[in-house]
C-alpha cells in the first residue's frame, strides 16, 4: 500500500496548478489531504471523483466550520472497515484529524495547529499534541498499530530546518513544540523518514514563498509519516517528495507491506 500525504494549501487552489493532473498520473492508493480549506460542496467533480485508471477512490472529508480554513480528506482505493472524526470537538470543529479504520491499522491523517507568531496558539497547539500522543497510544495498548502523517508544523531537530538558529522563537521550532516531538518518538513511536534517513540534512517539505526559498533549497520538514514501533517491520519506504509542485509543501509517501 502506497500512502502519500500532502499539505496543499487549499484545495481549490492547488486544482488550478494541475492537481488532478497529478492525481491521475500518480494514483497512489491513499492520498491523504492537510489544509484543504473547503467543503465538499465547494468542489468540481473532478475533486470529487477524481478520473483515476483501475479502481476508483471514495473520498471522505472533514471541514473546519470556518468557511476556507483547514480541514482534513482521506482518497482512499481500498475502502476502510470505519472512517471517524477525532472526538474532540475543539479540534474537530477544525477538521485537523481524519481516522480511518484498515483491517491491519489504523490510518490518522492530522493537520496540527500552528502556534503562530508571538505563541498566540501555543497552548491550543500543546493540547492537540498531547490529545494525539494520548490517543496513539491508547491505540497501541489496544494492540493497533497506527500510521500518524500529515502537517506536524513543527522541525523536530536542527538538521530537520535549514535555519535553525535563526528560527528558535519562531513558530514550528519552538524549545516546547520540539519537546513534544521527544516524548512522542521515546514513546516508543518512529519517524520513518529519520528511520531510513538518519543524520541527513538538507531534507525539507515546506518553503516559504518568499525569496526563491524553495530554489535555494532553504526550507522545513514538517511533514511526517510516523509509526508504532512494531509497525515498522512492515514499512517499506517513506520519502520525501520534493519534485511535486502546487503548494508551498510537498507530499511525503510512505509503502507499506501489508
Amino acid at each position: 500500500m502506497r500512502i502519500v500525504s500532502w499539505n496543499v494549501n487549499g484545495i481549490r487552489a492547488v486544482e488550478k496548478r494541475g492537481f488532478v493532473d497529478w492525481l491521475v498520473k500518480d494514483n497512489p492508493d491513499v492520498l491523504c489531504l492537510n489544509e484543504t480549506k473547503a467543503e465538499p460542496g465547494q468542489l468540481s467533480e473532478k475533486l470529487l471523483n477524481p478520473p483515476v485508471k483501475g479502481k476508483p477512490y471514495t473520498a471522505f472529508w472533514a471541514s473546519a466550520k470556518k468557511k476556507g480554513y483547514a480541514g482534513t480528506a482521506i482518497y482512499t482505493k481500498e475502502k476502510p472497515q470505519d472512517v471517524h472524526f477525532f472526538g474532540k470537538p475543539e479540534f474537530d470543529n477544525e477538521g485537523r484529524v481524519l481516522v480511518a479504520e484498515y483491517r491491519d491499522f489504523s490510518l490518522i491523517t492530522a493537520y496540527f495547529p500552528n502556534s503562530q507568531d508571538e505563541r498566540r496558539r501555543l497552548d491550543y497547539k500543546l493540547a492537540f499534541c498531547g490529545a494525539m500522543l494520548r490517543f496513539c497510544n491508547s491505540l497501541v495498548k489496544k494492540g493497533r498499530h497506527f500510521l500518524l502523517c500529515g502537517d506536524y508544523n513543527v522541525a523536530h531537530t536542527p538538521i530537520d530546518i535549514a535555519r535553525p538558529k535563526a528560527n528558535e522563537n519562531h513558530a514550528g521550532y519552538l524549545p516546547e513544540e520540539r519537546a513534544w516531538m521527544d516524548k512522542f518518538t521515546q514513546s516508543g513511536h518512529v519517524d520513518t523518514f529519520r528511520h531510513f534517513h538518519p543524520g541527513e540534512s538538507g531534507h525539507y517539505t515546506w518553503w516559504s514563498y518568499w525569496g526563491t526559498a524553495r530554489e535555494r533549497n532553504v526550507g522545513w520538514r514538517l511533514d511526517y509519516h510516523c509509526v508504532d514501533k512494531g509497525f515498522m517491520s512492515r514499512v517499506k519506504s517513506s520519502i520525501i517528495r520534493a519534485e511535486v509542485e502546487g503548494s508551498d509543501h510537498c507530499p511525503v509517501e510512505i509503502e507499506l507491506d501489508l
